[in-house]
């Protein structure tokens, strides 16, 4: 408003210097040429337009000085010691209130830039903080995003999914190729937000081994440009839990049966004896070769079964242990050496890797509390399965065991063959009484070596090897 009042009163100014000289000029061409007249005209024209001229001069000047002062106005405003300094020259005090306000700005620039840096380093202290909050989780972690891209996996989570290389941005069913469940459960999480809690997930990994995960997926709100809405997950291997949970329910279904069957077997095994017996009475009677062949032959039978409900029955109702220090590394040999006939029959190579005891033969040997006869008995009947687990035509017929010391807490011994291992599906039921593969056998020798192995505060575990074939790990506690 002020520049436009003063435009406005500047040309106003200029207009009635212009009428002024247009008067001035008309006069001239109207008034006679004498010098009489002309004289005082001209001396009046030319103080009126130098007036004129000194009154647009200063004009012009005010308007031309307007942001001077309003800089002065400003700087008496704004120092506060402004009336210190009014008996300075204006230049001198404008030019100390800017440099006092160039200064402040500097400090306050300064100032800013440390604010800035401050929370910059806050920020990358938080990241840092986070990422090795993220990297320190025991459990493995995967995040993605809106679009089902990833953006976090920790190295947990790498092992458990099984992936190699650099997986950020890839795809769900990229990153979970090998859990097709886990892959549609973030699909439907990101899709919908539904919340899956502790869901048992089962996956073979690349090495044709069965693992067992713990899965939580849950919805989580994302930063701006990665989309509205993602999926975290959160995995846990529970193998080795689920294995003893089942190992535990196994063990009570065992106890359970045996006491139920105990007695049907030991009346079983009464009129078996019958049977035998009235069999043997029938042989000593006067008969034709057809049917003494044919009462041999019941003879023969009737004495399997027998067998096998005395193994039942030893299963059913184990004996109390007679427990003493055994040398593993001496039964393992002595075993050996008691089965070698039996390979050499079936063309079946046997070897015993066992530790050095050549240079300290006291700390290097496996010395364990057990009951000889019966782990003698188990260990037995392990490498005899082993040998009759290798296919007859295969190339490499090998049974390997091995017998090594965990911390010196535990005695384990794997016994490892090359035949075509065990189907996934029944490698929780190898265990269970009668359950067999073979064609011949009654199914209880290695629910009779579980039993044994449990007794003595063990654990017997089977698995398929990752070159082929199954193993059979033994754990025993030592001392």
């Amino acid at each position: 408003m002020t520049r436009n009042r003063y435009q406005f009163g500047l040309t106003i100014l200029t207009g009635f210097f212009l009428l002024a000289t247009l008067f001035a000029i008309l006069l001239y061409v109207v008034t006679p040429a004498t010098p009489v007249t002309r004289g005082p005209l001209f001396l009046t024209v030319f103080v009126a337009v130098l007036l004129g001229s000194l009154v647009c001069i200063i004009l012009f000047l005010r308007w031309l000085l307007r942001p001077y002062r309003q800089l002065v106005g400003e700087a008496e405003r704004a120092s506060p010691q402004s009336q210190s300094l009014k008996s300075k020259d204006e230049a001198e005090f404008v030019l100390e209130t800017f440099q006092s306000v160039v200064a402040q700005l500097q400090e306050q620039r300064t100032a800013l830039e440390q604010l800035s840096a401050q929370a910059s380093k806050r920020a990358d202290s938080a990241e840092k903080f986070s990422e090795r909050i993220v990297a320190s989780v025991p459990s493995g972690l995967v995040a993605f995003d809106g679009d089902g891209r990833s953006m976090v996996i920790n190295a947990p989570g790498r092992a458990l999914l099984d992936v190699n290389g650099d997986t950020l941005g890839q795809s769900v069913a990229t990153v979970l190729q090998n859990i097709p469940q886990l892959a549609e459960m973030v699909h439907q999480c990101l899709q919908s937000g539904q919340i899956y809690r502790r869901e048992e997930i089962e996956m073979i990994t690349s090495e044709k081994q069965p693992r067992r995960i713990g899965a939580t997926v849950a919805p989580i709100d994302l930063l701006p440009g990665h989309g509205g809405r993602g999926a975290l997950c959160l995995l846990t291997d529970i193998t080795e839990v689920t294995q003893l949970r089942e190992q535990v329910a196994l063990k009570k279904n065992l106890e359970s049966l045996g006491e139920m069957s105990a007695g049907l077997a030991h009346e079983f095994k009464n009129a078996i004896a019958t049977l035998q017996g009235y069999i043997q009475l029938l042989q000593s009677q006067k008969l034709d070769d057809q049917s003494r062949s044919t009462a041999a032959s019941l003879l023969n039978e009737v004495r399997n079964l027998a067998d096998m409900v005395t193994s039942f029955l030893n299963f059913a109702r184990p004996q109390p242990l007679q427990l003493d220090e055994v040398d593993l590394d001496e039964l393992i040999q002595e075993c050996a050496s008691e089965l070698e006939p039996f390979f050499k029959t079936l063309g079946v190579f046997l070897s015993i890797n066992q530790p050095d005891v050549s240079v300290d033969s006291a700390s290097q040997r496996i010395v364990i509390r057990a009951d000889e006869r019966m782990l003698r008995q188990t260990l037995l009947n392990l490498m005899r399965n082993a040998a009759e687990a290798v296919p007859a035509g295969q190339n490499n017929r090998r049974v390997e065991v091995r017998s090594t010391s965990q911390e010196k807490a535990w005695a384990v011994v794997e016994i490892k063959d090359t035949g075509e291992g065990i189907p996934a599906s029944d490698l929780q039921r190898i265990f269970i009484p009668f359950f067999t593969t073979k064609a011949t056998g009654h199914g209880v020798g290695l629910a009779l070596a579980h039993r044994v192995i449990t007794q003595h505060g063990g654990a017997l575990t089977a698995a398929n090897a990752k070159d082929g074939g199954a193993v059979f790990t033994v754990r025993l506690p030592v001392g």
